[in-house]
């Protein structure tokens, strides 16, 4: 549990921003149930989801770097709040799939050619003896627009899965999962987004020159 516990490249926790969110957003006399609880909501409505704007930069994939934005997609956000949980004393590690999303997609199934999101980040939290799975991608306000309700976490149970909207049409399905790791594992992704989008992703062009993609022009 130990490795759980402990700052990593990505999971950069003894970076003073993050431990500075992890502070305002916690409260020391509070149990690991009621601070994963804070935590959660802090990471899923305090930074809007864009999944227009990959930054596959290493450097843009730490946990500090979300910091410095006001939105970020489902890897950067899964990544901070498992930053922010380790520095509060949770154990946490990260989880990945591929989802097909069914709700609102024309402009990004037009970019990717495909309703299916690779690499889709959760984080997993240790509370009371199990690992949860939580993804704090979509924000409340983002719920509210596409008629779906929120993923709410009571600190007991799983916040992973919108199957349905609230009109009753399919949301969203888990297609597959890459397992769980106690750290980014940055070149599997890297190798995920180009096996899946070669007509975005080359990997000539990526070991030329790691970038931001903007994926909304």
């Amino acid at each position: 549990m130990k490795k759980y516990l402990q700052p990593t490249y990505f999971l950069d926790f003894d970076n003073a921003e993050v431990q500075a969110f992890a502070e305002v957003n916690s409260n020391k006399n509070q149990n690991n149930k009621e601070n994963a609880i804070q935590l959660y909501y802090a990471v899923r409505d305090g930074f809007k989801y864009n999944p227009y704007v990959l930054d596959l930069r290493k450097v843009g994939l730490k946990a500090s770097s979300l910091l410095k934005k006001k939105s970020g997609y489902c890897i950067e956000k899964a990544v901070l709040l498992a930053a922010v949980g380790r520095y509060v004393g949770i154990p946490s590690r990260l989880s990945f799939y591929i989802v097909a999303n069914h709700i609102a997609t024309e402009k990004i199934e037009k970019v990717l050619k495909t309703n299916k999101l690779v690499f889709h980040g959760a984080t997993e939290f240790y509370l009371d003896g199990k690992w949860l799975k939580l993804t704090p991608a979509f924000d409340a306000r983002l719920c509210k627009h596409l008629n779906v309700a929120t993923l709410d976490f009571d600190g007991t149970e799983d916040a992973i899965f919108q199957q349905y909207d609230n009109s009753g049409n399919v949301f969203m399905n888990y297609l597959h999962e890459y397992g769980d790791f106690d750290d980014m594992p940055y070149q599997l992704a890297i190798d995920e987004f180009i096996k899946h989008y070669p007509h975005i992703f080359s990997r000539k062009e990526y070991l030329v020159d790691d970038k931001v993609y903007n994926l909304g022009k």
